[in-house]
């Protein structure tokens, strides 16, 4: 495999040692989603700060491309002694590739993947990182994760097949209805619910990837041959080599992502295109 951006040697300097270190990959963001998504962050890590006074973070904007002004945020984040780092100037060089720009300057004991369409509870870090701190042996954590409604958006994944990836992203729902079974158990909707941990989900979004740095370095960060879509899945599914993941319900976040289908004919594209390349690379299924 090619190495990712983040095994290329790093650019710019690399941050002070932190405990937490937070990418977020913008283009043309929804300017008003990203500073929920910024506002939620900072409160989640005070209420973490309250029940651990001595931790530091840092936090690192990459701009492919239409990034507001984010001096206001800068200064919010500064209020709270989080150095805000905005990477811009590279282009549109993809979600993964943009992680990595990130994650060669950081310099922490766990990195957090943070899509800007999320929202995070106000516990969210402090239970995230109290479990990871009691449990050495997973280097990925994914949560709880619930749409606008409250419903659970069941994001974790096992392996899939061609059939289970059209009929899920692009059949209307009056079609879907005879696949019912074989989608509900893709999402692992047999086993992942609101109470229950799971251990080793074989896939998780990348919505909110919550890694030891350490993990994440060891594997190279993301596979930048994924513009958009399946780096999760595959950086998931190699994760597994080198260590265990949990999806923990207790920690809990609100995301407003959609599908490609309903992005244009562009996200269409770029999904098919990282679909053949994640088959390509694990091995095709097709029914």
């Amino acid at each position: 495999m090619r190495q990712s951006g983040a095994a290329q040697g790093a650019q710019g300097r690399r941050a002070q040692a932190v405990n937490l270190s937070v990418s977020v990959v913008v283009y043309r963001p929804d300017v008003a989603q990203l500073e929920r998504t910024l506002s939620t962050l900072r409160d989640s890590w005070t209420v973490l700060r309250r029940a651990a006074p001595g931790l530091s973070a840092s936090v690192f904007l990459v701009d492919n491309g239409g990034a507001p002004d984010m001096t206001p945020t800068v200064r919010a984040f500064a209020g709270l002694d989080i150095p805000f780092t905005v990477i811009a100037g590279h282009g549109n060089v993809g979600y993964g590739a943009g992680h990595n720009l990130a994650l060669v300057r950081s310099n922490s004991t766990y990195h957090l993947v943070l899509n800007p369409d999320v929202e995070l509870a106000a516990d969210a870090l402090e239970k995230a990182l109290a479990f990871l701190d009691a449990n050495a042996g997973y280097g990925l954590l994914t949560p709880y994760i619930c749409d606008e409604t409250g419903d659970q958006q069941f994001l974790c994944r096992r392996f899939p097949t061609v059939l289970d990836l059209l009929v899920r992203g692009f059949f209307p729902a009056t079609l879907r209805a005879p696949f019912a079974s074989r989608l509900a158990r893709y999402e692992m909707r047999d086993v992942v619910n609101e109470r229950d941990p799971v251990i080793n989900p074989p896939i998780v979004s990348g919505c909110f990837m919550l890694f030891r740095t350490e993990v994440l370095l060891r594997l190279n960060g993301f596979d930048d041959r994924y513009f958009l879509y399946f780096e999760d899945y595959d950086l998931s599914l190699r994760t597994h080599d080198v260590s265990d993941v949990v999806y923990l319900p207790a920690v809990r976040i609100l995301h407003h992502g959609g599908g490609a289908s309903r992005k244009g004919w562009l996200h269409v594209r770029l999904f098919v295109t990282s679909m053949v390349r994640f088959f390509s690379r694990f091995g095709w299924r097709w029914l």
